[in-house]
């Protein structure tokens, strides 16, 4: 049994972790077996995402204050979130697979940007680019945008430098002066 200040002290941690993480879901994980738990922590941690069991009473104290609290009715019966400081996309796509591949997985709560979204809503935030997908299609775009410039203005110096040398072979073939070119190397 946890002392009140040991209780106090987990508390004070997780209201801590929900008020760095503007992104949260919270699940129910009723029959997930020990080693799946742990693969998806391993696969959780690599996406600088925070994941944790909590007891509902002391996750319900924590959210006090946090965004989380807008769905502290939800802390019923085995509850876990996971946190995230800047990618719900990420989290989602994770958490959502591993919704699909384990029936005992279940969403009870999802908070984008400090706002509440309904459980159907994850599965669509699953869906989307995640924001390093974002940053590199719009990279992509800017710089296909420049080099398409650089072409543009590249073709069109050497449009003019084929106009001039069609206008001084012509003037050659004349017999008449032709402008003054670029001298012939190795003369």
């Amino acid at each position: 049994m946890k002392t009140k200040e040991q209780r106090n002290q987990e508390i004070e941690e997780l209201q801590s972790e929900f008020s760095e993480s503007p992104n949260a879901l919270l699940l129910g994980f009723q029959g997930l077996k020990v080693e799946d738990d742990e693969r998806l922590r391993r696969e959780l941690r690599q996406a600088n995402l925070k994941y944790r069991v909590v007891k509902n009473t002391l996750a319900v104290r924590a959210s006090e204050g946090t965004a989380i609290a807008q769905v502290k009715d939800r802390f019923v019966g085995p509850t876990a979130v996971a946190l995230s400081p800047n990618d719900p996309v990420t989290m989602a796509k994770i958490l959502s697979k591993w919704a699909k591949d384990s029936p005992v997985f279940t969403f009870k709560a999802g908070i984008v940007e400090g706002r509440v979204i309904a459980v159907k809503d994850i599965e669509a935030l699953s869906n989307l680019p995640s924001k390093e997908e974002l940053i590199s299609k719009i990279m992509f775009l800017i710089n296909s945008s420049a080099q398409r410039l650089a072409v543009a203005t590249s073709g069109v110096s050497r449009n003019l430098a084929l106009v001039l040398e069609q206008i001084r072979a012509k003037k050659e073939a004349q017999g008449g002066d032709a402008p003054a070119g670029p001298e012939p190397s190795g003369a």
